[in-house]
């Protein structure tokens, strides 16, 4: 159902789509000759620059492009986008600079991360309180609690074809409203709030080729999970725009293409964009802004540097099993083998759980010879849509969800689709049949909100299914599983006493409830202040609003504690910042850094701190306030002096000429959320870098980067084993920053002895050098 061409390939007339190759015959496995029509190709000379302008994404993103030129992009977005869980952080960080006056552009600040619950007292709303307070000072626009979720929002009053919006979310994507969105760390969103520009190398574009049409009972859950498991793993899409072309489009609705289309996020791809056509031009006039409807589609012969062929008719319902949105399954095949792949998943979990304590177990979730839930959630950006909902109410209609312990619970994503659902009865059939309905919240999404019981499995339908996102709490004993599903087979589930089923085994007709949108509930409530800023107003801060603790320079030569080791294939944001109530403290740096790592490696943030000690005595050394050294930190020192290949003359020199702080070692992390928190926490706690294979996603790269903070990678020493309490001396490295380096030297200090290892710092701009240099993108912009 799904094929990859990892090769270049044209899209003629917006119809056929051809791997440009040689050979006329194909092979395949067992040796026979496959049939060359499945496979069309063409060794044809096509010019493929002027090929490669014909996508749209070209178009777009050079069209938003201030550099003048298309290899090196320098954008400027139209529209800006972000929540409560990192608003605060952006617009402090921007006032921070010395130079924010006013939103240059719509900037709709949303409140759909609130955790409704009392950790912490008041600061939830407190943060809501200064978010409406910055978007009156500023001239932004400032969407209250329950009205709708960001990407909701966000698709029914500022989409527009052919425009770029930015979002401190990982999952902005409006693709299908032909709208270039990209998720990013918050400091991306300062650059565009102080009019400078997003810098990136122009991407590799796929397309995407959408031909049938899904079969009845399959969701865009199900489209969605297909791709990311034939793409993730292999990174084919890593950092690369998907573009969504072909004759199956036809066959989506607006509402199935924005399900697909929100889920590309966990491709790891950088943004998406699709072909526009009647059934768009109607969605914007149904939301009442039919002059942001143009068409979108690639030239008469466009070029692209791989293709994903989607065959719709082929998709089954689907299921991705804990801990990753590329674990999936055919719901049937899990239903055929429950047991052996469940006990695989297991094994698998527990190797990430890394606590013999925690029981991480799902056969015993096997009843009959059948997977049974526990509990069942249709959410958010990717589940709330009204299409989706509609389509649980009629599957619910009639049947009853039972009075034992499975639940099933839906929030509508936005007021107004709450509001159409009440109206044409559809909300009433979800009731009656004991499905819980509230408002518009990303909390079970993100582990605020229907936190399952301990040992207990839910199916949902949202984005992401990581280890612990859901709220468990393996230091305290707490593990529950999350698998992901498509609305449909949720409510099919859900009828059948919590059984496994998908929808395609259930017998219901799709009611006809065409979609009225009624935008008085957003006139009569949202605060609308772009380009009428108010600046006599104060921001009103609660007491848990804290301004960024100061950062210093990079030194000349830095000394480095490794405080942490992950070895995971992949390491998410959620497992370097937790999500949850956590997130109850994302507006104070200090009291946020506490919960770094926390699920993952608890003693990190202890460790981090006493280096963090040592880098404060030294600092009061230096500058005269202290003359009694630590036995610790003259250690660090006489190693220095006597191991180090830097001519040293004492201690008092060492202490001089380095700067010391922790890094982590990671396999490949940054995986998921866009929350610059997770690098900002560690940097908070004095951390330098980060070491890595490879990094999973370009915006954790970038969120270290803007905290000043050394992405480094080990190309040359692949194998090369961190251990935890290593120390790594980095000499001249802000001279060799300056210069422009890409390979840098340095020494492993352990109790084995000294091992020469070199690190590499691939692909830094100019301002990312300098950004560095100066210790942080704030100091960057204050000229500190």
């Amino acid at each position: 159902m799904i094929r990859i061409i990892d090769n270049g390939t044209y899209l003629v007339n917006g119809k056929d789509l051809l791997e440009i190759r040689e050979q006329e015959v194909l092979y395949g496995a067992d040796g026979r000759q496959v049939n060359i029509e499945d496979f069309p190709y063409t060794n044809q000379n096509f010019d493929r620059q002027s090929a490669r302008k014909d996508t749209m994404s070209f178009k777009i993103l050079t069209n938003k492009n201030t550099s003048g030129d298309v290899d090196k992009l320098k954008i400027r977005f139209d529209v800006l986008a972000s929540h409560d869980i990192t608003y605060v952080g952006i617009i402090q960080t921007a006032r921070a600079s010395g130079h924010l006056a006013e939103f240059p552009i719509p900037y709709v600040l949303t409140n759909c991360h609130n955790s409704l619950c009392a950790v912490g007292g008041t600061i939830n709303e407190d943060d809501h309180v200064f978010g409406l307070s910055a978007a009156q000072k500023y001239g932004g626009i400032y969407v209250p609690a329950h009205q709708a979720v960001i990407h909701q929002y966000v698709r029914e009053m500022m989409t527009g074809c052919g425009s770029m919006i930015l979002g401190s979310d990982s999952h902005t994507r409006y693709g299908a409203l032909g709208t270039m969105g990209i998720g990013e760390g918050g400091p991306e969103l300062v650059k565009q709030l102080l009019e400078k520009t997003y810098d990136i190398t122009f991407p590799e574009i796929i397309a995407v080729y959408l031909k049938g049409k899904p079969r009845h009972g399959v969701g865009p859950q199900d489209v969605a999970l297909s791709i990311i498991g034939a793409v993730f793993k292999n990174g084919f899409a890593k950092n690369k725009v998907l573009e969504f072309v072909g004759p199956g489009i036809a066959n989506l609705s607006v509402d199935y293409r924005n399900g697909i289309d929100v889920m590309t996020t966990e491709t790891t791809c950088l943004s998406s964009i699709w072909q526009t056509d009647q059934k768009v031009k109607e969605y914007f006039e149904i939301h009442g802004r039919p002059e942001s409807y143009s068409k979108l589609e690639p030239g008469e012969i466009a070029y692209y540097d791989g293709a994903v062929i989607v065959d719709l008719d082929k998709i089954e319902p689907m299921i991705a099993l804990p801990f990753h949105p590329s674990n999936v399954y055919t719901i049937a095949e899990l239903n055929r083998n429950t047991d052996d792949i469940l006990r695989m998943i297991e094994v698998e979990g527990r190797k990430q759980i890394e606590n013999p304590a925690i029981k991480f177990n799902l056969t015993e979730h096997i009843v009959d010879g059948k997977l049974k839930v526990d509990q069942a959630i249709v959410a958010g950006c990717a589940g709330g849509t009204y299409e989706n909902l509609v389509d649980v109410s009629s599957i619910v209609d009639n049947h009853f969800i039972g009075d034992g312990s499975l639940s099933l619970g839906v929030y509508p994503s936005s007021q107004p689709i709450y509001l159409e659902l009440v109206r044409n009865g559809a909300a009433a059939k979800m009731m009656t049949a004991g499905a819980v309905i509230k408002t518009a919240f990303c909390g079970p999404c993100f582990g605020a909100g229907d936190v399952p019981a301990n040992g207990s499995f839910s199916i949902r339908h949202t984005t992401r299914n990581f280890l612990n996102r859901e709220g468990s709490k393996p230091g305290d004993g707490q593990i529950s599983s999350v698998a992901l599903m498509d609305a449909r087979s949720i409510a099919a589930t859900a009828i059948n006493g919590g059984n496994l089923t998908p929808a395609t085994d259930v017998d219901f007709s799709v009611a006809d409830l065409p979609y009225k949108f009624d935008n008085k509930i957003y006139s009569n409530r949202i605060y609308n202040g772009f380009s009428r800023p108010q600046t006599e107003k104060d921001l009103k801060y609660g007491p848990n609003i804290a301004d960024w603790p100061r950062m210093i320079a990079l030194p000349e030569n830095l000394v480095l504690k490794v405080a942490s080791v992950i070895m995971d294939p992949v390491t998410t944001t959620d497992e370097l910042i937790p999500s949850g109530e956590t997130s109850s403290y994302r507006s104070n740096p200090l009291k946020l850094a506490e919960f770094t790592l926390s699920r993952k490696d608890p003693e990190y943030v202890s460790k981090a701190k006493e280096v963090q000690a040592l880098e404060i005595e030294r600092q009061s050394l230096v500058s005269g306030k202290s003359d009694s050294i630590s036995m610790h930190l003259r250690e660090i020192c006489q190693e220095l002096i006597t191991n180090s290949n830097q001519h040293f003359t004492d201690i008092e020199d060492v202490l001089k000429r380095i700067g010391i702080g922790t890094t982590i070692y990671a396999v490949k992390p940054g995986d998921g959320s866009a929350r610059e928190q997770a690098a900002s926490s560690q940097k908070v706690l004095g951390g330098w870098a980060n070491i890595a294979k490879e990094y999973a996603t370009k915006r954790y790269r970038s969120n270290l980067v803007n905290w000043g903070m050394l992405p480094f990678t080990i190309e040359s020493n692949p194998e090369m084993i961190f251990h935890v309490d290593d120390l790594l001396f980095i000499p001249n490295i802000k001279q060799r920053i300056l210069n422009g380096d890409e390979n840098i030297p340095a020494q492993v200090i352990s109790s084995k002895g000294i091992q020469e290892v070199e690190l590499s710092l691939r692909n830094l701009s100019k301002d990312e050098r300098e950004i560095i240099l100066k210790g942080c993108l704030i100091n960057f912009y204050t000229g500190e």
